[in-house]
C-alpha cells in the first residue's frame, strides 16, 4: 500500500545531481581512510582529533541531508531499469533480517562482532543488496549501488590496514550478543510493519 511518505519532496524538477552530490559528499568523507589514510592522519595531527571529528561530522550530515532530499525528489518521477519478480522481495526481507542485529553488534562487542569482524559493513552490504533485489528504478540503483560499492571497498581496505579501526562502543560483555539480537529484531519488526512506510511511503509487507 502506498501513501504520502514523511520524507517526500513536494517540489518538482529537483535534479538527480542533488542525490549524486549528497552521495559524493557522504561516501567521499567516509572514504578518506580508504584512499588517503596518510592525509587523514596528517589532518588529525595538524587540526586535532576533536576539530577533525567536527568537520567530519558536518560534512557527513550535509551529505546525508542532500542524498535524502535528492532521493525523495527523484522518486517522484521514477525511471524503471528493471522490474524485480515478486519472489525477490521475499528474499530481500530475509536478507534484511540480520541487518539491525549486525548494526547493534558493531557497538556491542561479543561473539557476533568477533565472528563477523566488521558487522557494520556487512550490514550495509546486506541492506544494499536487499534493496537492489526489491527495487529496479534508476534512483534506487544509484543510491544502493553506491553504498554497496563503498561498503565492499571499505571491507577490503580495513582487512589490509596495519592498525584496524575500532568503532567506539560498550565494553565487551557476556550479554552483548543477546542485547544486539533482541534490539535488532525489535527494530527490524518496527521498520517492517510501520517505520518504513512512515519514512519512505512504501510498506515492505503491503
Amino acid at each position: 500500500m502506498r501513501r504520502r511518505p514523511l520524507l517526500s519532496v513536494t517540489l518538482t524538477g529537483v535534479p538527480m545531481s542533488v542525490l549524486i552530490l549528497g552521495l559524493i559528499l557522504f561516501l567521499g568523507i567516509h572514504s578518506v581512510s580508504i584512499v588517503a589514510p596518510a592525509w587523514r592522519d596528517a589532518q588529525v595531527e595538524l587540526r586535532g582529533e576533536r576539530v577533525w571529528k567536527g568537520l567530519y561530522g558536518l560534512a557527513s550530515l550535509a551529505g546525508f541531508l542532500l542524498l535524502v532530499y535528492g532521493y525523495g525528489a527523484a522518486r517522484q518521477t521514477p525511471v524503471v531499469l528493471y522490474t524485480p519478480p515478486p519472489p525477490l522481495r521475499h528474499v530481500a526481507l530475509v536478507l534484511l533480517l540480520p541487518v539491525f542485529p549486525l548494526l547493534f553488534a558493531a557497538y556491542l562487542p561479543g561473539r557476533i562482532q568477533r565472528a563477523v569482524k566488521h558487522p557494520m559493513l556487512l550490514a550495509v552490504i546486506l541492506w544494499s543488496i536487499a534493496h537492489l533485489l526489491a527495487n529496479g528504478t534508476l534512483v534506487d540503483v544509484l543510491l544502493f549501488g553506491a553504498f554497496l560499492i563503498w561498503a565492499v571497498a571499505d571491507r577490503i581496505s580495513v582487512s589490509h590496514r596495519a592498525v584496524p579501526h575500532r568503532v567506539p562502543g560498550a565494553p565487551p560483555g557476556a550479554f552483548n550478543d543477546i542485547a544486539a539480537l533482541s534490539a535488532g529484531l525489535v527494530v527490524y519488526l518496527g521498520f517492517l510493519f510501520w517505520a518504513h512506510a512512515w519514512l519512505v511511503g512504501v510498506s515492505p509487507v503491503g
